[in-house]
């Protein structure tokens, strides 16, 4: 039963109620003045819709208030940038084209920031055939130049394989550079890049590299010595193994037979078969691949899509862009954790593919690739600007915006066990108040020294 009835207050004006509760007017910006107050000040701290609805219909009322609220909230630049997804991840899973021969189409990516060894090797190259699953481990150093890098390609892949068609891999800086560029072009190879920071593009190379990286460990732990003298054995072992998604060895895919190990010894003038069986053979088997490939494509995409959720985004439309904020100084191993999760906005320009888009981003941004997986964005129907200037943002290519210090405010010198550590107090950008850390004098001063100039 609903009875509206009218009551004056003592200054004389009117206040409407509706089955007890105050019916607030459209006219005079009450009613966002009411929303401003219970989502934006210290008491109520952006809380979600459904909480901030639940808290206002105790009091008040009006027409469709529970749709104006749920608007309000998605509309808030604050929430845009600070509050996490929990719905599903954006966008579908996309599987690469189906294969054809052996080494036609292969993925590359390096391991960097190992032990260096007593022959100066500190990274590897990591080198996978996506239809055999064979590979190559080539030990090098981070710093080679890359002619030297062109031809340990050249020496190590085309000579025993010969010039793939496509090379799929990261948006690593040997890969990006015009030499790596203009001699596959040469080669008639095609490169395919991912898109900025998502790895799950080239999932083949990140997972063989867990793969070696275990290896490792294990060559370490049990054998001892530097790393990159395991690494041929390695390869070895990595190539004689058992895959599940084609259903064999990867030497047995590239050569035929299988490969005789001190476990299951093969006497060398025996053969499984001969003349142009041979042929028959490996055609079968490479069929038989290509039906376990796909087969296991299709049963990952089912798993992935049940946890995506698939959007597109129109040509014009504003985005936001989440990123990894971080700091100059890792204090204690962390990162900065009170940092906004979303940049923006910024207008999508073209649609790259089924789920990448391509964003106009400012000169401040120029450092990074411009396309990025629709996972990393996010709708903007705010009509304000962010609150972060983006002439103060400096991104990386790893797509984390890095934090930058400001100012040193103060000095102080605490006493340890053993010895006395100067601080300093340090005052960071990108933050509407103040955020400031105390810092090791020498850490700071070492990695900026403009501040104490």
């Amino acid at each position: 039963m609903t009875k509206q009835h009218l009551l004056l207050t003592e200054d004389g004006r009117g206040v409407k109620f509706f089955n007890g509760l105050v019916w607030v007017p459209k006219i005079g910006g009450n009613r966002e003045l009411l929303l401003d107050d219970a989502h934006k000040s210290k008491y109520s701290i952006h809380p979600v819709s459904t909480k901030m609805y639940q808290d206002l219909k105790l009091h008040y009322w009006w027409p469709v208030m529970k749709l104006d609220v749920a608007r309000y909230v998605e509309r808030c630049v604050t929430c845009l940038q600070v509050k996490a997804e929990h719905q599903r991840h954006y966008g579908s899973l996309q599987s690469l084209e189906s294969l054809e021969c052996k080494w036609e189409h292969i993925t590359m990516d390096f391991v960097t920031k190992l032990p260096k060894t007593l022959r100066d090797h500190d990274t590897i190259w990591m080198i996978v055939d996506r239809l055999a699953k064979n590979a190559h481990f080539l030990a090098m150093r981070e710093t080679l130049p890359m002619d030297k890098l062109a031809k340990l390609y050249i020496d190590e892949v085309i000579s025993r394989h010969g010039v793939p068609l496509s090379i799929v891999s990261d948006r690593d800086s040997w890969f990006t550079l015009h030499f790596w560029d203009g001699l596959q072009k040469e080669l008639g190879t095609r490169v395919k890049l991912s898109t900025t920071y998502h790895p799950q593009t080239d999932g083949q190379s990140e997972r063989t590299i867990q793969t070696l990286e275990d290896m490792l460990r294990s060559c370490v732990i049990d054998f001892g010595g530097s790393w990159d003298s395991h690494l041929p054995l390695v390869e070895f072992t990595y190539n004689n193994s058992y895959h599940s998604s084609i259903g064999m060895t990867p030497f047995e895919v590239l050569y035929g037979r299988k490969c005789r190990t001190p476990v299951c010894w093969l006497e060398a003038r025996e053969k499984q078969f001969a003349g142009p069986e041979i042929v028959q053979e490996t055609t079968d088997k490479v069929k038989y691949i290509r039906e376990r490939l796909k087969a296991a494509q299709d049963r990952q995409k089912s798993y992935a899509d049940k946890k995506r959720w698939p959007i597109e985004f129109q040509v014009g439309d504003r985005v936001m862009l989440k990123v990894s904020y971080w700091k100059g100084i890792i204090r204690f191993g962390k990162c900065g954790k009170l940092s906004p999760r979303f940049l923006g906005s910024f207008t999508v320009l073209k649609r790259v593919g089924l789920q990448a888009y391509q964003l106009e981003l400012p000169t401040e941004m120029s450092g990074i690739h411009n396309t990025f997986y629709v996972c990393y964005l996010r709708k903007c129907l705010a009509e304000e600007e962010s609150v972060i200037p983006l002439s103060e943002i400096r991104v990386d290519e790893g797509n984390r915006c890095v934090e930058e210090p400001d100012a040193i405010l103060e000095r102080k010198t605490k006493k340890l066990r053993h010895k006395e550590v100067t601080l300093v107090k340090v005052q960071w950008k990108h933050h509407r108040s103040a955020n400031v850390t105390w810092e090791a004098e020498e850490d700071m001063e070492r990695r900026y020294p403009h501040l104490f100039s």
